[in-house]
């Protein structure tokens, strides 16, 4: 069954962060598959390196087996499949040296998209954090000019009750006032939405990851 609320019902932290230590962006999804990904390159160039030495297993039973000239090349003594076994990766035509290669370009290449994906997280928290700060602004104008325009609507109201001005006065006193309640939900909306674009630009919550102590010594009050 969907949830049913209202805008009224919701609340929005009454602090929040105007700077944040940059390695928060850690928690990201995207960041941490970067990173994954720049693991799993440098570990396929330790695989390609290893791949261009001989394979080979050395065990006390093939050097005292071959005893004579003639027991060292017989089959028996298994030399032969030693050298074949040292013999493949140097006649290979080039192809390990050439996966060696691969690998490192392709380590390149993560490296380089780990640090493009750092940069838009860095950027997209920052973008969240200024539009934040603007929300702040915005929401404080907005209430002090829908409480201004209550006050009038109310004196307003009086005036018209004891016959000063008439009810056309009144009128547009109440629609001036009902202009303004619209504009403070439209800066609440928009400080809702920004706080949450933040909450999606960290991976998660601010407070997630970082000492309590420090995060606090970085917030600031915004509330209205």
């Amino acid at each position: 069954m969907p949830e049913i609320f209202t805008l009224s019902n919701l609340t929005l932290p009454t602090e929040l962060p105007v700077s944040l230590p940059s390695r928060l962006v850690e928690q990201r999804p995207d960041i941490k598959q970067a990173e994954e990904n720049l693991h799993s390159a440098s570990a396929q160039i330790g695989v390609a390196i290893a791949n261009r030495l001989p394979n080979i297993t050395l065990s006390a039973s093939a050097g005292t087996a071959a005893l004579t000239t003639s027991q060292i090349f017989s089959g028996s003594a298994g030399f032969w499949a030693l050298g074949a076994n040292l013999a493949a990766p140097l006649f290979d035509g080039n192809a390990l040296l050439h996966k060696e290669r691969a690998a490192k370009a392709a380590y390149e290449q993560a490296a380089q998209q780990y640090q493009s994906t750092v940069l838009a997280a860095f950027q997209n928290v920052a973008d969240a954090l200024t539009a934040i700060k603007h929300d702040a602004d915005a929401l404080k104008g907005a209430a002090n000019a829908a409480d201004r325009a209550k006050k009038t609507m109310d004196i307003t109201k009086g005036q018209m009750e004891a016959g000063y001005v008439n009810n056309v006065a009144f009128l547009n006193a109440e629609i001036a006032y009902q202009q303004a309640l619209i504009s403070l939900v439209q800066a609440q909306n928009n400080r809702y939405a920004d706080t949450a674009a933040l909450f999606q630009a960290l991976g998660g919550g601010w407070w997630n990851g970082v000492d309590r102590t420090a995060a606090n010594a970085e917030r600031t009050n915004f509330s209205k």
